[in-house]
């Protein structure tokens, strides 16, 4: 003879279910690299656009220094823009890494330029100094 299921047995199956949702949902968070961008004195970004990448000057080789970028557009009305970064997998904790912005004109001129040594679980904020020519 089956015995009818009680309450409690719903309850604390629900219960494991729940907790195992969670737990997945912790350790499939993202590890992306997460920061903002700000002008000198606070004053409005410039139009144009912004190349933010993960350097590392120490690597020798030239093709593997830059690992990971992205690209936004500036409309010259901000005055912080935020970013994300995916670092590479197989990256390793370097105390040379740096993130680095680079913001262009249309016509490929550069206007300013900015970077800040990466530490892991560090807010990122990189300010932007204007290039002189």
């Amino acid at each position: 003879m089956k015995r009818p299921t009680d309450r409690r047995t719903v309850l604390m199956t629900v219960g494991a279910a729940a907790v195992a949702a969670v737990a997945g949902s912790v350790a499939a968070q993202s590890t992306d690299v997460r920061g903002a961008v700000t002008f000198e004195s606070g004053a409005v970004i410039p139009e144009g656009h912004l190349e933010i990448y993960l350097e590392d000057p120490a690597d020798q080789d030239s093709a593997q220094r830059r690992t990971t970028e992205t690209r936004v557009k500036s409309d010259g009305k901000s005055k912080t823009i935020a970013f994300s970064l995916t670092p590479p997998a197989s990256s390793s904790a370097s105390p040379t890494r740096r993130i680095v912005a680079r913001l262009e004109r249309a016509d490929g001129w550069l206007v300013a330029r900015g970077s800040t040594q990466f530490k892991a679980g560090e807010p990122i904020n990189v300010t932007l100094n204007t290039v002189m020519y």
